[in-house]
This record gives C-alpha cells, structure tokens and sequence, in this order.
C-alpha cells in the first residue's frame, strides 16, 4: 500500500461493527484535487487505486493531479499505473499462463535466483470452463458422457493446473463443471468492495480485476472495475507489476425509459453494441447512467456490461445502487461485506444516484429503451444489428454479398439417411450458451416459458438442428428446475449439456456426420444461431458459415422455424396438434410472466449451496493426483502441455531490439482481422501443419481436441497462428485459409515462417483497420513472435491485442495519413524496412520503406503503438515476461 498520502485522505469508516481504512475521495477533494467528485465513477475508482498505492516512484502526486486536471480536459496523455486487487482466468487462457509461471521458475533458477520468488502478488482464480464441447446431446445423459469426455481429452491439462493450485501461493482453481468464469465471478468470486488486513488494521478498496479472458468486463455490472487483458499482461500483475494505461476517455451512455413487452436484455445490449460501435470508442471506458437504470436487474446490466469487448470498450462500467446491494444480498454474500459496500460506497460518492445527476464525460450518448424491438446481430459481426422482423431478407442480402449465391437461396440437398433436405440457410446449430445470457434469469426462464407454450401446442425441434443448453452455473439448473421448465426445454432438444462455454468458444462439437456431409459436399450455407458474444467467421462450426447472436428464447424459436429464411415476424414457426399455424406472439411469455416466475423460482438458498464448495469439484477431480515441487517436472511426450521456448539463451542484460531490415511480407489481410483469425480456438484440421504435427505423435484426430485446449503446447499454437479456415491472405487471390506465398508457391503460413528463420529473414505482417478485434488471446502474440514477426503494420489496432503484442516483443505499428498497404499498391512480394527501433520513444513516427521488385521504393509514415514509457521498457526486454523475470532475478 502507500508509502505516502500527499492529500491527507486516510481515514477510517465504521459498517456492521466493523472499522476498517480507507482513502477518502471527499477528503482528498478538500485537501487539492478540486472538483473530483464530478469524476464519472469509473475514473473514482482509478483515483482511489493511486491514492492507495501513492509511493512517490510508480504513482506519484502528479499522477494523481492529472486526474482532477482530466475534469478540463475530458482526455489525457498522462500515463498512470493501475494495480488491480485480483486477477481471473478461465483454463484455455490459463493454463499457458501457468505454464510461462512454472517456465519462469526454471529459468529463474538458470539464472541463479529464487524459483520461489515466481508467485502470484495477488489473489488469482483460475475457473476451468472452456473445454467442455458439446459432443454428445438432446439425450438425457448428454451431460454426464460430455464430462466424461472432457476428462479424457483434458486429463494432463487438469493434472498441471492442479499442480499449479499446489506449487503457488495465492492461486486457486474453480474445477470443472462449476459453471462460466463469468457468472462464478459475477455470482461468488466478486465482492464489490474488497479489503486486505495490513501492519495491523484492515483496508477496504474497491474491488477491481484483469482477466485472461476478454468478457472479463462482465463484473462491471455489479460496480467491479474489471476488463480483459492478455494472458501476458495477467501474469506481469499477478508478479506485482502494474498495468500501465494511459487515463482513459469515459463515454457516458444515458439509458431512460424502460423495455418494452416482447423485448430482452438481450435485444437491448445488440442495439447497444451497435450503437457504441458506430460511435467508435476503442481504448475507453463507457459508463452508464440515467433513470433507465432503475428499470435494470442487476443481471441485465451485466449483460450490457459483458459485450464490452463486442462495442469495442476496455469497460462499461454501472455503479453501486440499491440492486447492486440487493444482488449481494440474493447471491448469499456476507451480511457484514453488503453493509461494508453501501457504508464505502457512500462514503465515497459512488452510490448511485449520489452522483448521477452532474457527472462529467468526454462524450455521451443515449437510449431510450422504450424504443427497442427483438433483434438478431449477424452473420459475422456481433455489431451487425439486424431487426427480428427483417432477419429472413437480411440473410437473402448476405447470401448475395458475403457468398455470391444470391441464385442458390432455395438450394438444397438429401441427408444420407434421412427423409428431408438440407438447405440454404437452415439452423445447423441452436444453441443456449454464453455467460452473456446464461447469468440472466429472465432470459432463460423466458427461453424455458416458451419451450413450455411450444411443447404445449405440439410444436417440435426441426430434425436437422443441433440443440444445446450449457448454463453458465449450475445456480441456472436449480431455478429452471423449481420452475419446472427444464422437462420443457428437454422436450426440444434443449438437455444439459454441461456447465461451460461451448458453442461460443467453438466448442459446439461435431455435426451429425451425415449433414456435416451434406453440408459440405454440396456447398450449402448453414446457420448457427446461438445466445452468445461472438459470431465471428470460422468460430462456432467449420460447417457453419452464417452466424448470428440472439436471447435464449429465439434460440429456441429458431430451433423450432429450423431456417435463418423464416421471418419469425410474420411467419409461423409451425403447426399446433390441429394443423393450426402457430406463430412466434402465440407462444412468447409475457413480461410479467418472466418476472413472476424469476421472483418465485430465484432463490438466495441456491447461491449458497452450489457456491459452499466452490474449489472441491467432483470425484473426478478429486481423483487426479499430482506430485509437489516448486518446478515443474516436465513431460517431453506430453502434446499438452510443454516448456516454451521464450527463455532459451536469456540473460540478464537485454539485447536491443535492433531495426527490421529487408524483411519479407508473410500476410497481406484487411479490416477486421480477429484474434480468432489470428489463432483459432476451435478444431484442428488434420492436414494442418498442427494435425501433421499431432498425427506424427500417434495422436488420432478423433483425439485432436481444440486449439484451445492445446495453449500449454507452443509447438501445436505456432503451426496453428493465422491458420483460421477462413483468414484471406490477400497475397493470394481469393484463398481461404492459413497460406501465404514462399518463392511465388502457395505454401502453410507455418512452413514458410520456419524457412525464412531458417535463412535468417525477419517477417512483417500488414492489416487494415480493427487488427486484432476479438477476444483476449495471447497466443495470437506469442504465435507472431514465435513465426519470426517482427513487426505488425495496420491502419488501428484494437487494445488488448496491441498491448499482448509488445508484451511479446514485437512492434504494432500504425499507418499515419490514411496510409494503407493496399494505397501503397502492395501485393506482398516487397520488402520492408524500418530504422530507428534502437532509439524508439512512445509513440513515436517512424518511417516505413517499402522497395518493390522493380527496385521502387515507397515510404509511409506509422506511429509507433507503443504508448507508454512502461510499454517501451517491456518491447526493449523482449517481452514483459522478460522484464519481470529480469527485475525478479536481479532482486
């Protein structure tokens, strides 16, 4: 904590009995950061953090000025250092950050320091959720043979992170089939104010964290300062490092008004993300406000505040008011903890409406929610709005412009050994999925009601759909049991299919094979139509094309129209026991059906049970045994898990980071390119570079698992970065796939990257505008780096992926003055120099020389994305993991 208190602000509250201390806002008001109380509540939030942590070295007092002189300004360049209280991960993100902490170990010892000095600064939850695939459903024991499976896939990733929750102090895992990373924090882990006994009293703080998974922004909704960031980054503030960040733009966003009947939270945050997107606010904080809050659950903010990183937002962030409380309080938090967070909350001017009524933004914007209608968002962007009742023509548009089938909307083929076709635009997938949605009560109960008023009129699943519910807790089981609606939902092919994020992840598992074959020997374009986050290309099947985001009652109701061609407006979704048309108002439960059944069915006693043993698991867990020790014992055979390569030769001076000289283009791409594209999270293609791999390791590929559950294997993730099915290099004409061109031949990104390190040419990469959207992935940095990338050249970089870039050593650039490489005229057989790295300052503009074959020679100028003197020191390192283990071993 501080070493100094130049404003004078510690002081002490009393709640429930207790006293704690605390660094008070309003004091240090009074003692010369005129004017912050009008701070929005995020911004408070950061002012408290540098308060606490004032040490006159990496938080300064005129750090702290600069967010009071932000009141003028509304923006600012002035670099702070933030140090959230906790840090979360889920298991595809963590397990390769506790393998880089156990790699940190070995070469700590190399290096002849304390292996015992790699340890976690500050509490981490690890939640195992992201590998659980939906393999097996709509049969009753769906569940029990998913799990089953998932042991069997994931054993020696399960058996390392154990041994990680043993070798570490301050780290615990959440084991499998608990629920989403997401609802557990949002449901138990979170406690909206945190504290910490030091030198003999106790602090109280406002509860903040980073995770390793982007929708870390979900905690928001409960008033918990939280976002995404990289593996990387987590694992530098788990070691005690600070996130470096420059004090961030606040957009506010007014919500007024309240929902109409027949509308969701869910259509409700569609409309948002398209909104925030439109409005562009990339690298800043959103925050919410206004009357209509009063006409949210708690859970609806989360919602909004989960899909941050689909408006782009490091956060969204919503203050404590009365339901914040009220949720602690129905989720079983400690009495004294809810009494802790109204009496701080106060105290500090963050209670909502204390400060609702004159706060200061950059900007705002706003909602009435009166206005918004039922909603989808597709085929590949969770921004690309589209009205429920113009969903059917949306998709005819997109058959035209994405796939160039406009005269194929009604083609169809048989089904080996089924009486139907299969055709354009049908519903491969339906699936209720996601921490979005699946933390919401309302939706889901308001998906098991409908179900319920289906059944009832006889109305059936169409044949061909793949139906799934994975909850985000098993809290979500209870209620829809003691509502009675699961029978109903299982009824359509809705079973359990486990406690995790499957479809959104990629995970939605194998097609029936038989329409897989259909599928694909025919060209058709499926759909998938799915409760979640992300619908980008190539992310949900790789028989799926068409992808579109929807509340749990559509899911359902698509589930029962069986095709994206189905106007759900006008259209019936089906015929009743009479032969009746039954259509989507027939069957929709109203508002006040929802809210009913939410209050009688959404009990405190549920939170409290599932959430008594949160870090026991089941007896499969519990039957895995590891062995101690405070290094790793690593196995050579394992195609899980194994040492990566960032240390080999490391010593304690670094190396400069020296300038790009005549390297070569390994990928040309355009706007939008996701970290999905980057380094996918789904299958592994057996003629890959990382199926050969495997294959060659007697690995089956029935056995290949995920690229995801794969992340603790640097050899796999390298053959699979930019090997997304659907990237398009435009190097080539038209390709899709992980291909660029070596010596003029179509070749794997992976083999040509090996044989440019081979003859010791650097490689650049070229993007266009949002490089590196999507969620928080690592490997899709570590992935560069280890392809010999030495520099990323883009039109905009989207933040996380920016920042995991320096933090693995390599240079984001950003073409100034409209520049592109498409405007250059460049087509990738050029190469590019860039000069002056060695002598490199924050966002510096730097010179890149393009030399083309005929000898032209092209310049455009970039600016260096490396925005801080923190970020500078890392890329200098080679990376942060460098830095800190530097630092450490030097210590």
């Amino acid at each position: 904590m501080a070493s100094l208190d130049s404003f004078s602000c510690k002081r002490t509250l009393t709640a429930a009995g207790e006293t704690y201390a605390y660094y008070d806002l309003k004091v240090a008001e009074a003692n010369g950061l005129a004017g912050v109380s009008r701070l929005p509540g995020s911004l408070k939030v950061l002012l408290e953090n540098l308060l606490r942590f004032e040490d006159g070295k990496t938080v300064t007092k005129a750090d702290i000025e600069a967010m009071a002189e932000w009141l003028t300004t509304r923006k600012s360049t002035h670099e702070i250092a933030y140090r959230p209280a906790r840090v979360v991960m889920q298991d595809f993100t963590g397990v390769p950050a506790v393998v880089d902490l156990a790699a940190m170990r070995d070469a700590a010892t190399k290096l002849g320091a304390d292996p015992d000095r790699i340890n976690p600064q500050v509490p981490v939850d690890l939640v195992i959720d992201h590998s659980v695939m939906v393999d097996n459903f709509g049969q009753a024991d769906s569940f029990a043979k998913n799990v089953e499976r998932e042991y069997q896939r994931n054993g020696e990733r399960y058996k390392f992170l154990k041994w990680g929750a043993k070798a570490f102090d301050n780290f615990r895992v959440v084991p499998p089939g608990t629920g989403i990373i997401h609802q557990v924090n949002l449901e138990n882990l979170a406690q909206a104010v945190w504290t910490k006994d030091e030198n003999g009293e106790t602090i109280a703080y406002p509860d903040t964290c980073v995770g390793t998974d982007s929708h870390t922004t979900m905690i928001n909704g409960l008033a918990v300062l939280g976002w995404g960031v990289g593996g990387i980054e987590a694992e530098a503030a788990m070691l005690g490092q600070p996130v470096s960040m420059l004090i961030p733009e606040v957009i506010g966003f007014e919500l007024t008004g309240k929902l109409p009947e027949g509308a969701t939270a869910t259509d409700l945050v569609l409309k948002v993300v398209e909104m925030l997107r439109a409005k562009g606010v990339v690298g800043k904080f959103v925050e919410f406000y206004g009357t209509g809050l009063d006409h949210l659950s708690l859970e609806d903010e989360a919602t909004i505040a989960n899909m941050a990183p689909e408006y782009g937002a490091t956060c969204g962030f919503f203050p404590v008011d009365n339901e914040t409380l009220a949720y602690l309080t129905a989720t079983g938090r400690d009495d004294k903890r809810v009494a802790l967070v109204e009496a701080y909350s106060k105290a500090q001017g963050m209670f909502r409406p204390d400060y609702d009524a004159d706060p200061v933004f950059t900007d705002t914007l706003h909602l009435d929610m009166s206005e918004v209608v039922p909603a989808v968002s597709g085929p590949k962007r969770p921004q690309d709005w589209i009205e429920l009742s113009n969903a059917s023509a949306g998709f005819a548009r997109i058959m035209e412009s994405e796939y160039g089938k406009g005269d194929e909307l009604d083609k169809s083929a048989p089904v080996e050994g089924e009486d139907y076709d299969f055709t354009n635009g049908n519903v491969a997938i339906a699936a209720i999925t996601s921490c979005t949605n699946t933390s919401n009560p309302s939706v889901m109960l308001g998906a098991g009601l409908l179900a319920r008023n289906a059944v009832a009129k006889g109305l059936k699943t169409k044949p061909w759909v793949k139906t799934s519910l994975a909850p985000g807790s098993q809290v979500v089981t209870d209620y829809l049991l003691r509502a009675g609606l699961n029978d109903d939902l299982d009824a359509l092919g809705f079973d359990l299919v486990g406690y995790g994020c499957t479809t959104c992840i990629g995970n939605s598992g194998p097609l029936p094979p038989a329409i897989s074959k259909t599928i694909n020997e025919n060209d058709l374009v499926a759909t998938s139509v799915l409760s979640g986050n992300r619908n980008f290309e190539g992310r949900i099947s790789p028989d799926v094309r068409a992808n579109y985001l929807a509340s749990p009652p559509l899911v359902v109701a698509y589930a029962l129209a069986g095709s994206m061609k189905v106007n759900l407006a006008t259209d019936p979704l089906g015929q009743d026991q009479d032969g009746n048309d039954v259509y989507l108002k027939d069957i929709w439960p109203t508002s006040a059906e929802i809210a009913e059944v939410v209050r009688t069915s959404v009990t405190p006693d549920m939170f409290a049970k599932r959430y008594a043993n949160v870090f026991k698991g089941d007896d499969a867990w519990g039957g895995i045994e590891v062995s101690g020790g405070l290094t790793y014992a690593w196995d050579h055979t394992s195609t899980y898990v194994q040492n990566p390569p960032y240390f080999e030769g490391m010593t304690m001076e670094p190396e400069s980071p020296g300038d790009v000289v005549n390297a070569k283009i390994m990928g040309l791409f355009g706007d939008s390119i996701t970290t999905d594209h980057i380094s996918p999270a789904g299958s592994i293609k057996a003629d890959s570079p990382a199926g050969r791999y495997l294959q060659e390791r007697q690995v089956p590929v029935l056995e290949f698992n995920s690229y995801g559950s794969r992340r603790g294997n640097h050899e796999v993730m390298m053959r699979g970065t930019f090997a997304n099915i659907r990237i398009k290099n435009k190097m080539l004409d038209g390709v899709e796939g992980g291909y660029t061109l070596k010596d003029g031949k179509q070749v794997d990104i992976f083999d040509a990257c090996m044989e440019h390190q081979s003859e010791g040419t650097p490689l650049v990469v070229f993007g266009g505008k949002e490089y590196g959207t999507g969620s928080s992935r690592d490997w899709a940095a570590k992935g560069t780096r280890l392809l010999g990338v030495k520099a990323v050249i883009a039109e905009s970089f989207e933040r996380i992926h920016r920042s995991n870039l320096i933090g693995m050593g390599v240079l984001p650039l950003q073409f100034e003055d409209g520049a592109s490489w498409e405007a250059l005229g460049m087509t990738g057989d050029e190469t590019v120099t860039i000069l002056g790295i060695e002598a490199l300052e924050p966002r510096a503009v730097m010179t890149v020389s393009i030399t083309f074959p005929d000898g032209t020679v092209k310049t455009a100028p970039a600016r260096a994305r490396i925005d801080t003197e923190n970020e500078l020191e890392y890329f200098r390192h080679g990376g942060i993991l460098h830095y800190v283990l530097r630092n450490l071993a030097a210590s």
